[in-house]
C-alpha cells in the first residue's frame, strides 16, 4: 500500500490521475442533483431564522441551579399557551428563551413565570424585544455582503487571472457551495442566525482559497505547455486537479478538525449551543468547498475553453504527435 507521500509524487507526475476532467459529466449531474436536492429541502422542510431576522422577545435566566430547557418552555406557554418558544443553555447556569413578538403586559407575566419557575430572583431575569424592521435590516445588509462578496471575487479572479471564464467558473462553484451548505443547514433543522451567515461567508472564503490555488496551477501548466506541449487542454487541467489534489486533502482536513472539534464536542456534548450556528456552516461548507473546487470549478473550466480555436488546434496538435509516435489517444 503506497504511503500518503508517495500517492502525491504518483500525483504529481502522472503516473497516477484521477478523472476530473474526463468524467465531468458525471460530477456535474451528481453536483446538479445535490444542488436541485438542497434547493428542495425547504419544500418540506422551511428554513427556520433566528429571532435576529423575524424579530420577537427574548429573555436571558441568570443563576439557575437546573438548566432544564422544559422549564422555561412551560413557563411561557403558561402565560401565551400559543406561543412559540425557543431555549437554549449558555453555559451551566443561564437559560436563554426567545419567544415571538409579545405584549408590554405579556414580557411582565413571561419574567416573573420564568424567575418562579427556576426560583431566581426576578433581577435575575433580563428581556429584551427585536422589532422586524431591526431583523429586516440584518437580512439587507446580509444579501448586500453577499453580492458584493460574488462581484469583487468575479472581477479580482478575472484580472489575477486574466480570463473571465475562470471567474465564471469560480463563482458557479461559489454558489454550488453556497446552495449546498444552506441546504444540510436547513436539513438538519438549525436556525439560520448572523452568527450562521459569518460561517457561509467564511466558508466562500476558503473556497475561493481553493479554488484560486487549484486554478494557479492550472495556469502554470497550461500556459508552460505551450504549443509543443504532448498533452490536451483538459489533460493539463486535470494532472494540475491531480497535482493539488493531496495539498487539497491536507487543508480541508486541518480545517475541519478544530470546526469539528467545536461542534462535536463542544456543542453537541457539552452542549455549548451558542457554538452550534458558525461552527455547523463552517464545518459543513468547508467539505462541500474542498469537494467543488475539484469536481465542480476546475472541470467546467476545461469545459469553457475547449471550444476556443487556439485550444481546439492545440489539442488537434497533441494528438497528432500522438499518432505519428504511435501513442493511444
Amino acid at each position: 500500500m503506497r504511503s500518503m507521500s508517495q500517492l502525491g509524487n504518483d500525483l504529481y507526475t502522472g503516473k497516477t490521475s484521477f478523472p476530473f476532467v474526463g468524467r465531468r459529466r458525471l460530477w456535474f449531474i451528481i453536483a446538479a442533483v445535490l444542488v436541485i436536492g438542497s434547493a428542495l429541502v425547504p419544500l418540506f422542510r422551511p428554513i427556520q431564522f433566528s429571532i435576529e431576522f423575524t424579530g420577537g422577545s427574548q429573555f436571558t435566566v441568570s443563576g439557575v441551579s437546573s438548566p432544564d430547557q422544559l422549564i422555561a418552555t412551560d413557563a411561557v406557554q403558561s402565560v401565551v399557551p400559543d406561543a412559540t418558544t425557543k431555549v437554549t443553555t449558555v453555559g451551566d447556569s443561564t437559560v436563554r428563551v426567545q419567544t415571538d413578538q409579545l405584549t408590554p403586559a405579556e414580557t411582565q407575566q413571561v419574567t416573573d413565570a420564568l424567575a418562579e419557575a427556576y426560583d431566581v430572583p426576578v433581577s435575575e431575569v433580563t428581556s429584551s424585544f427585536i422589532g422586524p424592521s431591526w431583523g429586516a435590516d440584518v437580512t439587507r445588509q446580509s444579501l448586500w455582503g453577499l453580492a458584493i462578496f460574488l462581484a469583487l471575487t468575479f472581477l479580482i479572479l478575472a484580472l489575477y487571472f486574466r480570463t473571465w471564464k475562470m471567474s465564471a467558473a469560480s463563482i458557479v462553484a461559489l454558489l454550488d457551495v453556497l446552495i449546498i451548505t444552506i441546504g444540510i443547514y436547513a436539513l438538519c433543522g438549525f436556525e439560520i442566525s448572523p452568527a450562521a451567515v459569518i460561517g457561509f461567508l467564511t466558508i466562500l472564503s476558503y473556497a475561493l482559497y481553493d479554488t484560486t490555488v487549484v486554478f494557479d496551477k492550472i495556469r502554470e501548466n497550461t500556459s508552460e505547455d505551450g504549443e509543443v506541449s504532448r498533452r490536451t487542454f483538459g489533460e493539463s487541467v486535470n494532472l494540475a486537479v491531480n497535482q493539488t489534489l493531496v495539498r487539497s486533502i491536507n487543508t480541508t482536513v486541518v480545517a475541519i478538525l478544530p470546526t469539528g472539534a467545536i461542534l462535536f464536542i463542544g456543542a453537541f456534548w457539552l452542549g455549548a449551543q451558542t457554538l452550534t450556528d458558525i461552527s455547523l456552516s463552517i464545518f459543513v461548507g468547508t467539505i462541500v468547498a474542498a469537494y467543488s473546487t475539484l469536481f465542480v470549478a476546475a472541470p467546467l473550466y476545461s469545459l469553457f475553453r475547449e471550444n476556443e480555436q487556439a485550444v481546439k488546434a492545440r489539442d488537434e496538435r497533441a494528438l497528432a504527435a500522438r499518432a505519428l509516435a504511435g501513442v493511444p489517444a
